[in-house]
């Protein structure tokens, strides 16, 4: 089944090319001179390896961002002795003249190339090096080949007034392609004259002539005992061009489909046409008709149709012409026609727009050479997919992650693509989609992201990684998905909904990481930009999410993290916490994340001394009654104090407030919680709390992380009951009992709490035998 293909894992032939081409230099080659690639001289390579290497390495330079493309990557590939080629796929920019020249000596069977747009009439030259091999060749889009550069001058000075002008090569034909099969010149530039330059193919048995405007085609009769497949999309018909396709009686495909919004067609189909097709072309199994207009009425009418199962027989047809046909097509595209709309379809696969089934059919019949029509598709599978459920989820998924990676380019199918990963990839189709696939989703939409500033598809890609798991999903590739957002929220102007959404994910990607993950991302510049944000937030007056966000990631990206610390007080932090505190004193969120934040900045003993000025620990203080967010804001206040007091009297380097004055209001405060409250508060390690313990310079700090820890083990026990007893807590505690300076009821406590611990490991001892 396709869920099971989907789910393998990649083939060992599979990740050892991608390594290699990811570690050339480690690998297969070395460099010569500091700068050419060259490969190890006792390395020989057939054509199954050189294949797979070639077309990996087009396809990782199109849709990896961090892989780096080499100038000399084809030259490893000269030498027939060593490696050989036989089949491979070149697209786009990758392919330059001198790649192909590098290559020239192979004995190519197989050569796509697809829009590379680089090639001039000096890769012309060189196909005819491959012309003895050559079976199937395709210049799909390559719009510059039939052109060549002139200097018209000659001379030096000349070309100064006179630079190089293009022109159309008029002089190329297939000329001793003897063995060429299967050709593709779609696209192919105006003033080419294609029959001359088919004229010498023998015996042709597929040709696309997609995009091109031929008024006559009466030399393609010369194969009608050999063409077995014809591609006229897009090519304005007429009376005469039918007559001469239905002369091609071996004819299996035909497609005269059309993009019906791209100009205007004088042709209209007719119920004849189509009956000519049928009684002519007895071998079809493959038609495509999409966009046509019908001129006449082509189906049954509805009383005379047989209703009950839809039927793929031709004898029951609603399409009147194909009750002529002698078995069903295997292929029948009706995209953007009124008959794929009918009850019975004599096609076993159809595409068009009346369902998910038809929908997909063009989705994957279209992605390869047709994004305007793909683009629409999509879109449709959008509406699908959001207002239905979609029942073919998995090849939903891989064909619109095919079509993003083919045309990373391309606005449309970008927009309206990541739009449709949004809901392919919610949380009702969660359980279906493997590791490997939700991976492929995440590589496409950080290529959106990087390749598109433009709004909607930056939303678009925001929202869709909202849907995994965050960060445990992404973090293998952490780096790129921070820089990503970092640099969305330092744009100048930047859209409200998308800094919300890319504030929120920022946000989870630095909660519960490791220490090494923060750093990084630290250093990427994230403590500045969240202080940016929050900066920018204070001066228009608004404490939105934005807000909350923000001060929630700085909170996040400090845990355990001193240089992020030290980050937010060089960056004039503590003013903007002052402020903030000033301008919204009602937030209860925002003091119970700002706090949360200074709790972390607290806990570096190099830090705390910039802590220490009369108008900090005066307001540190006064949070100490507040009520916001239940104890949070109070438990925090007195976190930050109990740390500060634990660095003893001669740290207290301030006449106002005094320190007793300070140690009595957080008796006070920490006497005032209930100890059953449940907690906005998620400890990933106690080590802070239990240096607090052993020490008799500060009881009440003493008394805080006692009460921090028995509030967690009594409300939680399951999560902190072990990390207590696997961080050592409980000698620590038993030591603290054994202290003069503790206050009673902090022992009374510490009690309390070994008691918890021992009773949790008890109830959770394994006592089956």
């Amino acid at each position: 089944s396709l869920k099971m293909a989907s789910d393998s894992p990649e083939s060992l032939m599979t990740l050892c090319t991608d390594y290699c081409l990811r570690n050339l230099e480690g690998t297969l080659c070395y460099l010569l001179d500091n700068e050419t690639l060259r490969l190890h001289p006792d390395i020989f390579l057939p054509s199954e390896i050189c294949d797979k290497l070639v077309n990996e390495y087009v396809e990782l330079v199109k849709t990896d961002s961090i892989f780096e493309p080499h100038e000399s990557f084809f030259t490893l590939f000269s030498d027939p002795r060593s490696t050989r080629l036989a089949r491979i796929h070149l697209r786009e920019q990758i392919v330059q003249d001198q790649d192909l020249e590098a290559i020239r000596k192979q004995d190519l069977v197989e050569l796509y190339l697809t829009n590379c747009e680089k090639l001039t009439a000096k890769s012309l030259q060189t196909l005819v090096s491959f012309s003895h091999t050559l079976i199937s060749l395709s210049l799909f889009g390559c719009c510059n080949i039939f052109y060549e550069e002139e200097n018209p001058g000659g001379c030096e000075d000349d070309c100064l007034v006179n630079p190089t002008r293009q022109v159309l090569v008029k002089d190329f034909t297939f000329e001793g392609f003897s063995r060429l099969r299967f050709l593709n010149l779609g696209r192919l530039i105006e003033g080419v004259n294609v029959e001359t330059l088919l004229r010498p193919l023998a015996s042709l048995a597929a040709l696309d002539l997609s995009g091109i405007q031929l008024n006559d085609v009466g030399f393609l009769t010369q194969w009608k005992d050999s063409l077995v497949s014809l591609v006229l999309y897009n090519m304005d018909l007429s009376e005469e061009h039918i007559q001469v396709i239905a002369q091609l009686h071996k004819l299996r495909h035909l497609d005269i489909s059309r993009d019906h919004l791209s100009s205007y067609y004088k042709f209209k189909l007719t119920r004849r046409v189509l009956n000519l097709f049928v009684e002519n072309l007895v071998n079809l199994t493959s038609l495509d008709i999409s966009g046509h207009t019908m001129l006449e009425n082509c189906t049954i009418p509805s009383m005379e149709e047989k209703m009950g199962q839809t039927s793929t027989e031709p004898a029951k047809s609603s399409i009147a012409p194909f009750r002529g046909l002698k078995r069903p097509l295997q292929f029948l595209g009706l995209f953007e026609t009124s008959l794929c709309r009918l009850t019975h379809i004599p096609a076993y696969k159809v595409s068009g727009d009346k369902n998910e089934e038809q929908v997909l059919n063009a989705i994957e019949a279209y992605t390869e050479h047709r994004p305007e029509i793909t683009s629409r598709a999509i879109n449709l599978l959008f509406d699908i997919a959001r207002i239905e459920r979609c029942s073919q989820l998995l090849r939903a998924l891989q064909l619109v992650i095919t079509a993003l990676k083919c045309h990373k380019d391309d606005k449309n199918i970008q927009v309206t693509g990541s739009a449709a990963l949004f809901y392919l990839t919610n949380s009702e189709y969660r359980m279906e989609q493997s590791v490997k696939l939700r991976r492929q989703v995440i590589q496409v939409v950080l290529n959106g992201m990087e390749s598109y500033q433009e709004v909607t598809v930056q939303r678009n890609c925001c929202l869709t990684l909202c849907n995994f798991s965050i960060p445990e999903e992404l973090e293998f590739q952490y780096r790129r998905v921070n820089e990503l957002l970092l640099n969305i929220l330092n744009q100048s102007r930047q859209d409200e909904s998308i800094q919300r959404i890319a504030v929120h994910l920022c946000n989870a990607l630095v909660c519960q990481v490791d220490n090494d993950h923060k750093e990084a991302v630290g250093k990427m510049g994230f403590v500045m930009t969240m202080l940016k944000l929050i900066q920018k937030k204070l001066a228009d007056k608004t404490c939105d999410q934005v807000m909350e966000f923000s001060w929630s990631a700085l909170w996040n990206i400090t845990d355990e993290t001193p240089d992020n610390c030290e980050m937010f007080l060089n960056y004039s932090g503590m003013k903007l916490f002052l402020e903030c505190l000033k301008e919204f004193p009602e937030k209860q969120e925002l003091h119970r994340n700002m706090l949360g934040l200074l709790g972390n900045v607290a806990e570096v003993k190099e830090l705390r001394p910039q802590l220490m000025t009369s108008q900090f620990i005066s307001v540190f203080s006064n949070l100490l009654e507040s009520k916001a967010d239940g104890i949070e804001v109070s438990y925090n206040a007195c976190g930050v104090l109990s740390h500060i007091m634990f660095d003893g009297p001669e740290a207290w380097g301030i006449c106002e407030p005094h320190r007793e004055e300070v140690v009595k209001r957080m008796w006070a405060a920490i006497q005032s919680w209930d100890i059953n409250s449940r907690r906005n508060i998620n400890y990933r390690s106690f080590e802070p709390i239990l240096r607090l313990l052993p020490q008799g310079i500060s009881p009440v700090s003493q008394h805080w992380a006692t009460w921090a820890l028995y509030n967690l083990v009594s409300v939680y026990p399951d999560k902190y009951c072990p990390l207590l007893i696997k961080e050592g807590g409980i000698p620590l505690l038993k030591d603290m009992i054994k202290m003069a300076s503790a206050r009673q009821e902090t022992k009374e406590m510490a009690r309390k709490v070994i008691e918890h611990c021992s009773n949790f490991k008890e109830e959770n001892m394994d006592t089956s035998r």
